[in-house]
């Protein structure tokens, strides 16, 4: 009987040692961008490249550089500036729509930009206080993203928001600029409320574009 007992506790053990590595890989697929970030600055050579930070996000890539791009469509920047910031946005989405799997391809060209490693780690260090304050409210829950088809519908309001972001549109470029956000953030968290909400801004922010255009029809149908 001492024998069956021991056989049998050593038995648990080899299982549980198979399955702690499983459990340890779960968990590190729900890494938060900020620990992703500075894990990236910490143990990256003297160069950083678009292309290590898209590796480094492997299949949240789509939703990191969204969040990348889309904020500094958040601050007020001079006229004409969102015609450059649109661009990035529009190629994202493109690919999010387009793409064979769930990651970002960076032409060379794009991707070899680099940053020097002081200079990244000075910027996640800024960025880091406020990654964590906005983890705290966005984290993996209720997830209703199944497969390719879902994100590529998601990639079709992302490509029309990046367009109004990158139109003149007056007062229309902040309001899809914040959706897209928020959207990218709950992409990379695995955020099903978050990426919900997101999209919801993301209507209603192309319903107030749409006003806008109307009006502004409107008005220079009576002025000629």
């Amino acid at each position: 009987m001492t024998d069956i007992f021991l056989g049998a506790q050593a038995g648990a053990q080899k299982a549980s040692k198979k399955i702690s590595p499983a459990k340890a890989g779960h968990a590190a697929e729900h890494k938060q961008l900020s620990d992703i970030l500075n894990d990236l600055a910490a143990t990256a050579g003297p160069k950083i490249t678009l292309r290590d930070l898209s590796i480094a996000m492997q299949d949240r890539s789509f939703g990191a550089f969204l969040v990348v791009f889309a904020l500094p469509n958040l601050i007020p920047l001079p006229p004409g500036a969102t015609l450059i910031l649109g661009l990035p946005l529009i190629f994202i989405a493109w690919q999010m729509v387009t793409a064979r799997d769930n990651r970002i391809h960076l032409p060379k060209r794009m991707g070899d930009y680099a940053f020097d490693r002081s200079s990244f780690q000075t910027l996640v260090e800024r960025i880091t206080p406020w990654l964590k304050r906005a983890e705290t409210l966005v984290k993996p829950r209720a997830w209703f993203i199944g497969g390719r088809f879902a994100e590529r519908l998601i990639g079709v309001l992302a490509l029309i928001l990046a367009t109004v972001i990158f139109l003149p549109i007056p007062f229309g470029n902040w309001l899809p600029a914040f959706a897209l956000a928020i959207m990218g953030f709950a992409l990379t968290e695995r955020d099903g409320l978050g990426l919900a909400t997101g999209l919801a801004i993301g209507a209603a922010s192309l319903l107030l574009a749409g006003t806008v255009i109307l009006a502004a029809g409107a008005l220079l149908s009576l002025i000629f």
